[in-house]
């Protein structure tokens, strides 16, 4: 039997499948696949959505002018004259959604192949020729800067300034190769002409693999399915529409059960970015992975590595993945636009190294009890799988036994996970009480609590989190900052992130509630969480209570970052009673602040951020001269930032007897957990969590004696 809270879920699919139908009956000719997927789509949209956009004209000209960028994110391909022709479809997409034929993706489609061919002739053009790099001019890279060529002699010279600054970037990466390798034996130096020839050529073949991938395997369907992802996530980020294929490549993605370096990637600007990693995998291990990396090449052991420029994310997963211990080799492009090799050997993800575990950090006479929980993971499959929460609980018996005298909670990079098991670990550290709210589209909020009286740990506790902790983490931060129970320290907000998806496939023949199926699966936004003081964490996240300098922080990547996004609102503060703590909060902020200002680490930090967030501004210099100088100084200020993120002088970190042994038989774990408190000991947003703590244990003493 269905529950109360599903029925009316059902009702709604029920109703929008019973209108398609009898629709599709009175139409007169059958629906094509496109118009099905698109009505459907549009049905779900507006009836089940937590907060649809209305679907009219307005809608249908942002989708309109999406879409052209989504096909052409360099605006090299159009013209002006197509935009101008294809101008009568811009407020005729909501028509199609709501059951019109489908006109406008045959009519940009049709203009698209047109113009694939004649942009593949002007590259070779151009790429035939060399460059001057003495000539004293820029490139805008920035597709919100740029607009579309007015003719072909436009768009060539679009054309030749991206090309010249890919071979720039080939050319001086060989200058480099050159001199660094000057007088060594065997090493024959080519000429500047040669250098820059081969550049080129590395271009040309860049460019063919491009344009053989948009001939090739960028086919109809997929670009179909683009403009189907750009009406969904127009709604809100996370409401996207998986075509079969791509549901079954999630799945397996999801599943973990396959030997690669353990990152998940995405396609952004025809770029190959990493979108995120797995706690414990070659690429999280090596610690020169990062989230927003792009991969510009792959080599396979010793073989020359194959530039990804052209290659869609299931062709760069192929060249990734492989066999167990074989050697990949990734060059990658940071955030900051340094360039860095880094070699990998594959494994198979080992799923445990994500699970809670803990360290203790002696601070003079304190002991501070640190436990990582890398996301709130829980196996429902298995009666006895692993729960972050009941984990968490054990970590927490293993640190008492130890008499610590605080807890640190470490949830950076923690993107989410159980919403069950958020509430019961909240549970372990109060007493019985709410802990988040919930609200569909109908504005039925529900309070979700904790019913447990008893609580684990009642000494002193902060919580770590930055711009990476989403959803789930930022619930139990939330908790924790509205009940008072702990501090919070980190970046100056958390992700932001405060919505409730449900994968659902389209096609009502298939299952109402069925989360795939031949036409597609839409994953929908269906409701939104609310702190208990009644604020929302959707947009604005959690700002912690202790704010520290974080080289993420002008990174365009949160969920305020993006236009689409939901909007914050609050509702009803829900009751409950603050914790009883001795702790001072405003006297911890204080200390903590006067910290920070006073270390040049943080005050580097801070500004080498902001001039690093300056010169990634997407329009780079086409001059040699000055592009060496520029990449010298980002180089270095990484360098730099590298080495500030380093503790001078180390923390304590010790492992719980209890683990001593844990991977006696293992030696390859056991040198992963040593590398673990390694690199915990260096780490300076930890150490400046341990002072926060230790001052914290201070108040309570003094009170206590008081």
């Amino acid at each position: 039997m269905l529950s109360k809270k599903i029925l009316p879920l059902v009702l709604v699919f029920l109703t929008a499948g019973l209108f398609f139908a009898f629709r599709s009956m009175g139409s007169g000719n059958p629906p094509t696949k496109y118009e099905k997927i698109l009505q459907q789509v549009g049905e779900m949209l507006e009836q089940a959505h937590y907060s649809p956009k209305k679907i009219d004209d307005d809608f249908s000209k942002d989708i309109f002018k999406k879409y052209l960028v989504a096909l052409d994110p360099d605006k090299n391909i159009f013209l002006q004259e197509d935009i101008q022709s294809l101008k009568k479809y811009e407020t005729h997409i909501d028509d199609e959604i709501h059951g019109a034929p489908v006109q406008f993706f045959p009519a940009i489609n049709d203009i698209y192949q047109k113009r694939v061919p004649e942009a593949a002739a002007v590259y070779k053009e151009i790429l035939a020729k060399p460059f001057d790099y003495t000539v004293d001019e820029t490139v805008i890279t920035d597709a919100d800067k740029l607009d579309y060529p007015t003719n072909d002699a436009a768009r060539k010279e679009s054309w030749r300034k991206r090309l010249k600054y890919l071979a720039l970037e080939r050319y001086s990466d060989l200058l480099d190769i050159r001199e660094k390798n000057k007088g060594k034996d065997g090493f024959v130096a080519k000429s500047d002409a040669d250098l820059e020839k081969e550049a080129r050529e590395k271009v040309m073949l860049i460019m063919d693999r491009n344009f053989d991938r948009l001939r090739n395997k960028f086919t109809e369907e997929e670009r179909f399915n683009i403009l189907v992802n750009t009406i969904t996530s127009t709604m809100d980020p996370h409401t996207n529409f998986f075509p079969p294929i791509e549901k079954r490549l999630f799945d397996e993605t999801m599943s973990g059960r396959f030997y690669g370096i353990g990152a998940s990637l995405r396609n952004e600007d025809g770029n190959i970015k990493i979108a995120t990693l797995v706690t414990g995998s070659p690429a999280w291990k090596s610690g020169q992975v990062q989230v927003g990396d792009v991969i510009l090449k792959v080599g396979q052991g010793k073989d020359e590595p194959q530039d990804l420029a052209g290659f869609d994310t299931d062709d760069a997963v192929k060249l990734i993945r492989g066999k167990k211990g074989t050697e990949v080799k990734l060059t990658l492009k940071k955030t900051d636009g340094s360039v860095k090799l880094v070699s990998l050997i594959r494994d198979e993800i080992v799923l445990e190294e994500t699970f809670a575990k803990s360290a203790i950090i002696d601070d003079g006479n304190k002991k501070i009890g640190y436990i990582y929980l890398p996301e709130f993971y829980a196996d429902w499959e298995r009666p006895n799988g692993a729960r972050c929460a009941q984990d968490v609980a054990k970590e927490i018996m293993k640190l008492k036994e130890q008499n610590v005298n605080g807890i640190i909670m470490d949830l950076r990079g923690n993107g989410g996970g159980s919403l069950v098991d958020v509430i019961q670990m909240v549970g372990l550290f109060i007493e019985d009480g709410p802990v988040v709210q919930v609200k569909d589209r109908e504005g039925n909020p529900s309070v979700l609590r904790d019913r447990d009286k008893s609580v684990l740990y009642t000494g002193p506790l902060a919580v770590m989190v930055n711009e990476l902790s989403a959803s789930a983490s930022e619930i139990f931060a939330a908790a924790i900052q509205d009940y008072k129970r702990g501090v919070i320290i980190g970046s100056s907000t958390t992700y932001g992130k405060g919505t409730v998806q449900r994968n659902i496939g389209l096609d009502p023949s298939s299952g109402l509630l069925a989360s795939a199926n031949d036409l597609g699966t839409l994953k929908l936004t269906l409701q939104k969480f609310y702190r208990i003081n009644g604020g929302s964490t959707q947009l604005k996240g959690v700002a912690p209570d202790i704010v520290l300098p974080d080289q993420l922080e002008y990174m365009k990547f949160r969920e305020k970052d993006d236009p689409d996004a939901l909007k914050w609102d609050e509702i009803q503060k829900a009751n409950y009673n603050t914790w009883n703590s001795d702790v001072n909060l405003p006297t911890i902020e204080k200390a903590s602040a006067d910290r920070v200002a006073n270390n040049s680490a943080f005050k580097l930090i801070k500004d080498n951020t902001q001039w690093l967030s300056k010169v990634s501004d997407k329009e780079y210099p086409l001059n040699m001269k000055k592009y060496k100088e520029e990449q010298v100084a980002i180089r270095a200020t990484v360098k730099q930032m590298e080495n500030l993120t380093k503790l001078s002088s180390t923390l304590t970190v010790k492992s719980l007897p209890q683990d001593m042994n844990k991977y006696a038989n293992d030696k390859d774990k056991q040198d992963r957990l040593n590398l673990w408190y390694k690199n915990l000991s260096g780490d300076i947003y930890l150490g400046e969590a341990v002072n926060v703590m230790a001052d914290m244990i201070t108040q309570i003493s003094l009170a206590k004696k008081n």
